[in-house]
């Protein structure tokens, strides 16, 4: 294995609360483009895997960067963040989840923006309405960034979380 594949592998190890640490949704072969953006949103959504706030997750943002969240089955009503909001939101998630970890599928980079196709899982650490703690929540998303000097000023997530309950008839 070369030096830069185990780079990526290291990189790619996410910590849980507990302690315990993996290589979910990593594959040194998957071929994302060099690109220095679309290598700084996946360290972004590395650093969020491992619960990262306060400063060292706002340090991913330009300081007057916008998140936007649209509707979806946790957001209804989506959600507009600043910098402030999204080390809240954080902060909000490590309380709510055991783990987490992000799959970057696809990427692709222009002009400043980067688009990621992104698989989420995540563990909930307490019951979220008729889920027990426990359970395993699964989103396929869009996310969408904006760069301006390295650092994110916008970003746009399109959540499309997997269904928890019964099947349709």
């Amino acid at each position: 294995m070369d030096e830069h594949m185990t780079e990526h592998m290291d990189d790619c190890k996410t910590e849980h609360k507990s302690g315990r640490t993996s290589a979910e949704g990593c594959d040194p072969g998957r071929g994302l483009p060099d690109h220095p953006d679309i290598r700084a949103a996946v360290r972004y959504h590395q650093a969020v895997s491992r619960f990262v706030t306060g400063d060292e997750l706002a340090a991913f943002f330009h300081e007057d960067a916008v998140h936007r969240e649209l509707p979806n089955a946790l957001f209804p009503d989506g959600a507009v963040r600043d910098r402030d909001g999204v080390t809240a939101a954080a902060e909000a998630g490590r309380k709510a989840l055991d783990a987490q970890s992000f799959e970057v599928v696809n990427a692709i980079a222009a002009n400043g923006q980067v688009a990621l196709e992104v698989i989420w899982t995540g563990t909930l650490a307490v019951p979220l309405g008729d889920l027990p703690a426990g359970h395993v929540l699964r989103a396929h998303i869009a996310t969408f960034l904006e760069f301006r000097d390295g650092k994110i000023m916008a970003q746009r997530n399109y959540d499309c979380y997997e269904r928890t309950g019964a099947k349709p008839l």
